[in-house]
Parts: C-alpha cells; structure tokens; sequence
C-alpha cells in the first residue's frame, strides 16, 4: 500500500551559494492511511521539523525530491486531485491568534472548510457537524458557536482549530507545536484529546515539536533531526528511556526534572564547535560531539539497527546491521 503522504529523497535549501541553508538533506519518509498512531518529529530550532509540515502541505517545493499524496507527486495534480489532497491532509499549527479573523465569529472558521468541501446539504447539516467537531474536543456548542476569538482562552481556540480539521475527516492530520503557546494547565488536556482522537477516529498524526516531554506522553514513535538529517529513531519508550546517539543523549539530558536538588543538564556531556556544512561528507554531528573519531570526519554513518524498535546514525554501532535510509517508514509498523 502506497503512503498517504510521502517525502520522497527531499531536500529543501533556502537562498544558494555558500550562504545556502540546508534545511532538510534526502529525507524519505511516509506514512499510510489508518494507521492509527502518532509519530514525532523532534529537534532544536533549526533542525527542519517545521520545513518536513510545510513541505508536506505542499506550502514549500522540494529543492531536490518529490512529496507524494497518493503516489502521486502533489506538484502534478490535477484540479480534483488537489482538492482531495487539500481535504485529506489537514494541518493544526502552533499559534492559536495567528488563525483567526477577529472581525469573524467562531461559526465562520469552521463553516467554511463545510462550504468549500460541499460536505453538507444545508445549514441543519451543517450546524450538526459544527457541534460534532467541538464536542468531539471537549467544547460546548453552545457556549462556542456565536462568540468572537478574543471572547476565548487560548486553549478553546486551539481545541476549535483542531475541531475545524476534523470536520472534514482528513486521512491524516499534521500538528506543529499545537501546545506550545497554550497554558500549562491546558496542556495535558490538549494532548490527551489528540491523542483520543487519534485512537477513537483512527487518525494518523504527525506531531512536529522540540519538546521531548509532551512527545514522549503523547506519541508511538519518534524521529530526531538534526540540521536535516535524521539522528535517531524508534519506539517512542526505547529511543527516550535508553537513546543511543550522542545529540539524542544531549537532548534527554537537556529536559528539566521536578528536582529542585538536581541541576538542569549536568549530565550532558559538553558539546563544541557547529555542525558539518552540507556537502561534506562528515557526520552533521561530528564537529560538536565528544565521542566523535576519524570515521565520523569521512563519511555520513548509517542508520544502524540498534534493536527491532531503534535506529541511530552513529559509528559507535558500526558493525551492527543497518537499514536503508529511504526504509525509515517500515521502523513504525513493529
């Protein structure tokens, strides 16, 4: 079965020359409909998770590469093509102001994904789905529909931008960062509704963020970028319980406990220097990593297999078996 939504030996440079930025280096990467889990792209800023969401929206072209809807390159769809991709890959983002018309009540966000796609016959209908949607993420209707965004929280706002994509039963929704912005107290509640959703509508969903903590409750598998290339990968437990290459070590070691008594990142190990220029055939990580040796300065490692669940692009599993770097997406069926 071919993926719903692929990125097939993508790169994406921004700008040319020697200034060029590199944002994501051969990516290949899929994910195919009813497949119901979560998977996370993790990184620092800068490490292309938000390029692979625009990327996949099709909001971005490809440098080099093509991202797939179907199996079919979306840069050559036809006009009925292009609307069913628009329908099916829905997208909530980070910021729950940026969405909203102030000047517009709730009712017309989310009628007009209903109006666009023809998906009800009338305003009864309509209105029907409207309150399915925001019951669905743990809203009121009635106590939602009519108002104005800055009569809101931030957190309804969010939950109504997610109640929007599920309106038109996408086969896979993307979500950037959907709780940075939103209020501690509201987080666990946000991330448990997506994750019901998920479950209970057997929704693929891509979560891209650089919060390891909310990725780890929320998600089945991860990805870790670094500079555009993928670091590790995995069961979600395995890769942050036990993870095996040094940037992904950096990252764990980096997340704050509830321990007053205890410093934040003094188990890191220090890191130095910037990451390799793309081109080279270098580890990225190689220039800042302490465990790095000559192997490292040659040549971009493979994904090794570290077990059945967990892949890491480090020479320190040099001799182990090692998977192809396009064959990432078989990682997520085990």
């Amino acid at each position: 079965m071919a993926p719903i939504i692929e990125l097939k030996h993508v790169s994406k440079f921004f700008g040319s020359g020697p200034s060029r930025t590199v944002a994501l280096d051969d990516m290949t990467f899929g994910v195919e409909e009813g497949f119901a889990k979560i998977v996370t792209v993790a990184g620092e800023s800068g490490s292309g998770k938000t390029t692979i969401l625009m990327l996949l929206l099709g909001f971005y072209e490809p440098s080099l590469g093509s991202v797939m809807f179907n199996g079919e390159d979306i840069r050559k769809l036809d006009k009925d093509d292009m609307v069913d991709f628009r329908r099916n890959v829905q997208a909530v983002f980070q910021d729950p102001f940026a969405v909203y018309n102030p000047f517009y009540r709730v009712d017309n966000l989310l009628s007009i994904p209903i109006k666009n796609f023809k998906i009800a016959k009338n305003k009864e209908e309509s209105r029907h789905l409207m309150e399915t949607a925001l019951t669905r993420v743990g809203l009121r209707p009635e106590e939602t529909l009519g108002r104005y965004p800055h009569q809101l929280s931030g957190g309804q706002r969010q939950r109504i931008a997610v109640a929007r994509a599920l309106i038109l039963h996408p086969k896979i929704l993307l979500a950037d960062e959907p709780v940075s912005m939103v209020d501690a107290s509201l987080r666990a509640t946000l991330l448990k509704q997506i994750r019901d959703l998920n479950q209970d509508l057997q929704i693929p969903i891509l979560y891209i963020t650089h919060d390891l903590t909310t990725s780890y409750h929320v998600s089945d598998y991860i990805i870790v970028l670094y500079h555009g290339s993928v670091m590790e990968a995995g069961n979600v437990e395995d890769v942050i319980r036990n993870p095996k290459h040094p940037y992904t070590k950096l990252l764990v070691n980096s997340i704050p406990w509830p321990d007053p008594n205890m410093l934040w990142g003094a188990s890191a190990e220090e890191v130095k220097g910037k990451a390799a220029e793309f081109g080279t055939k270098a580890c990225k990580f190689a220039n800042r990593c302490p465990h790095a040796f000559e192997a490292c300065y040659k040549e971009q490692p493979e994904l090794y297999k570290i077990n059945a669940n967990q892949v890491a692009a480090c020479f320190l599993f040099q001799g182990s078996d090692f998977m192809a770097k396009d064959q990432l997406s078989s990682l997520f069926t085990h």
